[in-house]
């Protein structure tokens, strides 16, 4: 088993990474290996996290700017302190945001029926690849995605990045403006994507400014009864 592998999606091949047209000069093999260490770092930190610095580090150093810079800042942040304390950097940086939400189908949907709707498009994406999501951890959940994408078609898992394009430049946004040892995270995902069209650039501006849907519906069938208790 690979260092850089922390699987929440059960069964499948690991195919490695999907043929494609490489993006902002990244190829196929560079966009997975950006998305698998920008999954495990935006994680909740822990002890095997901090373990897997060193490997981190080194596949990092392969890449080209500006995801090597980026996600050199957030392996710096992750050395830098206690894990207590990188605990306690982490809740603050994602869990007391609207505009910081590592679930992407929150920016477009928020908490309403039309939310599960969108769940079930990362699910089926999922069980193409012949691969079941472990019970730990919602669909759209961005390290979930990514890696998805860097395990296991990161072609299926680009699209799934674009179909929420909007949620992740204002995550991105969110954390550069609050300052976040995190956005570098964010800023190398983003160099894996195609630059924004304008009217991404408008989606992105209006989501933004007004943030996301803010009605609360029903979500519990789908294992999330609300924003504020979607990590204990």
């Amino acid at each position: 088993m690979s260092p850089l592998t922390r699987p929440r999606l059960r069964g499948g091949a690991d195919r490695g990474v999907a043929r494609g047209a490489a993006s902002r000069g990244l190829d196929d093999r560079q966009r997975a290996l950006v998305h698998r260490i920008a999954g495990l770092v935006l994680d909740y930190p822990d002890e095997a996290l901090i373990a897997r610095l060193p490997v981190l580090r080194t596949a990092v150093a392969g890449l080209p700017d500006p995801a090597r810079s980026a996600l050199g800042g957030v392996l710096d942040h992750l050395d830098s302190a206690p894990l207590g304390q990188l605990a306690v950097t982490y809740v603050e940086s994602f869990d007391m945001r609207r505009r910081a939400c590592l679930y992407l189908t929150y920016y477009g949907h928020g908490d309403t029926r039309q939310r599960g709707v969108a769940l079930l498009t990362f699910k089926q994406a999922y069980r193409t690849a012949g691969l079941e999501l472990t019970d730990d951890e919602l669909p759209d959940h961005l390290c979930v995605l990514l890696e998805f994408s860097a395990t296991h078609d990161v072609d299926a898992g680009t699209r799934l990045l674009l179909e929420h394009r909007a949620g992740v430049e204002v995550l991105r946004l969110a954390l550069l403006d609050a300052g976040s040892p995190y956005a570098g995270a964010l800023v190398a995902v983003c160099s894996t994507l195609p630059a924004l069209a304008g009217d991404e650039r408008d989606a992105v501006a209006r989501l933004a400014a007004e943030g996301p849907p803010d009605e609360t519906v029903g979500l519990e069938p789908y294992g999330m009864p609300g924003l504020a208790e979607a990590r204990s």
